[in-house]
């Protein structure tokens, strides 16, 4: 997968953020990256199926969780993006 899907993240992610989309077009849209996920080290696809995990987990509750800070799981899928992004580009 190309450097497009990341880029794709990034804008469906920012589109999440702004409340332009919804979590659950956000979290299945982010779970279709298993051709991008193929391209990089084992262990991002664990952290980001994990961040996603966390993150719909994290619409169970009302307010801010200290273990379920949305803000901060967007903070997180947003440096995990720009990780993959520098990966691609050294590896």
């Amino acid at each position: 997968m190309s450097d497009q899907t990341l880029e794709s993240l990034k804008a469906l992610l920012e589109g999440f953020r702004s409340g332009q989309t919804d979590l659950q077009t956000f979290a299945t849209a982010a779970r279709q990256v298993d051709a991008l996920l193929a391209t990089l080290p084992p262990r991002y696809g664990e952290v980001w199926r994990s961040l996603l995990d966390r993150l719909e987990s994290s619409a169970l509750f009302t307010e801010e969780s200290c273990s379920f800070s949305q803000s901060e799981l967007i903070q997180s899928l947003q440096l995990w993006i720009d990780k993959a992004t520098a990966q691609r580009t050294s590896g």
